[in-house]
């Protein structure tokens, strides 16, 4: 292997023209694809994650007092497959610093759920059911900007301020936030809101109708649902479009090149056709002229993309275009290499068949 690997590399050098031909093409493919299809790539990696932040999984259900939405119903959801985050809240009691009782005055809800690390309450915590946490905006308003003390409510129940959460977009319409964690709810604590989040966007329809076909509300007609599948079909719309634009774009593109290879390549075995005849005479298989010519082509395609990733990446940095990711890049570079290759087998495939006895009798 390390043999074919040498003499494919010295018979590159020995053909710098073609050589460098064959590197500028997959530069330029590059170039083409990483400066088209890449910022493509990346405006809709923008567009997408500016959708999703609006919390395009995101279904709200609020109950009015006497719906009968209890903290059980968390229970019967967890059981529904699609969802990834699931949290129940009380209704809103107002709250003050304990030691400024004139203060501005925060709103505060009961929280129930199981995964409340997302808002940056830890899981287990001294006294549970007796700490507090609030946003940023709220312990401002409390006079807490250090998150040290306590909270009032208007009943005369006290809590104290265990830290400070971040609220994802999706719980946005809560700030000012204070929650107080409840871990071990008895069932029967009536919810106000109920905000589940759904794996994926398309599931956002289905899901709602299972949660709301176990919800156990007393009062349906106190119940309304709030979802996000306008969004979500908005954000599907979205992704099929530019991605059918880039999908084409990039086909034609490695088509394109894989034509401008073959054809080199086969230019190239016509005028090295005695070389390969006296390689043949030699007892060099049809494998072995196949490999050394497919292995010269990988290197110089790989040598090209390399080139055309690094310049695409200098080039989108200074115009400020957002960089397609990772993923496209390491995809692109495989297409690329694979495109040569393929374009290459037929020239390769044609130089074994040749005859050596007449390839050498060509003058």
């Amino acid at each position: 292997m390390f043999a074919v690997l040498r003499e494919s590399a010295l018979s590159a050098r020995s053909q710098p023209v073609a050589s460098v031909v064959t590197i500028l093409m997959v530069v330029g493919m590059t170039l083409t694809v990483m400066l088209t299809t890449g910022r493509t790539v990346g405006a809709e990696q923008q567009v997408l994650g500016s959708i999703d932040s609006a919390g395009t999984r995101s279904i709200t259900i609020r109950a009015e007092s006497g719906a009968g939405v209890t903290s059980s119903v968390l229970e019967r959801i967890s059981q529904i497959e699609g969802i990834e985050w699931a949290a129940g809240f009380s209704s809103a009691r107002d709250s003050t610093n304990a030691r400024i009782l004139d203060g501005t005055k925060v709103p505060v809800r009961q929280v129930y759920g199981s995964q409340l690390d997302v808002l940056g309450i830890p899981e287990t915590f001294p006294v549970p059911g007796e700490l507090a946490w609030a946003s940023s905006t709220a312990l401002e308003q409390l006079g807490m900007p250090e998150v040290a003390g306590g909270i009032t409510l208007t009943d005369g129940s006290s809590y104290g301020v265990g830290g400070r959460i971040t609220l994802p977009d999706f719980l946005s319409g809560f700030e000012p936030a204070v929650f107080v964690p409840q871990p071990s709810p008895q069932g029967n604590e009536d919810l106000s809101v109920l905000v589940v989040i759904a794996d994926d966007p398309d599931l956002v329809a289905p899901v709602s109708d299972s949660v709301l076909s176990v919800l156990g509300a007393d009062d349906p007609t106190k119940v309304t649902l709030q979802t996000s599948e306008a969004l979500a079909q908005l954000r599907g719309l979205i992704e099929g479009q530019l991605g059918s634009f880039s999908r084409g774009l990039v086909i034609a593109l490695l088509s394109l090149t894989g034509t401008l290879v073959a054809v080199l390549l086969y230019g190239l075995v016509m005028m090295r056709r005695k070389d390969f005849g006296r390689r043949r005479a030699l007892g060099a298989t049809r494998a072995l002229i196949i490999g050394l010519l497919l292995t010269q082509t990988g290197l110089l395609a790989l040598i090209g993309i390399t080139i055309g990733t690094v310049v695409s990446a200098v080039v989108l940095a200074i115009s400020g275009d957002p960089w397609p990711g990772t993923g496209f890049t390491a995809a692109l570079g495989i297409l690329t290499l694979l495109t040569a290759l393929v374009a290459a087998l037929i020239p390769a495939t044609i130089a074994s068949r040749r005859e050596p006895i007449r390839e050498l009798r060509v003058p």
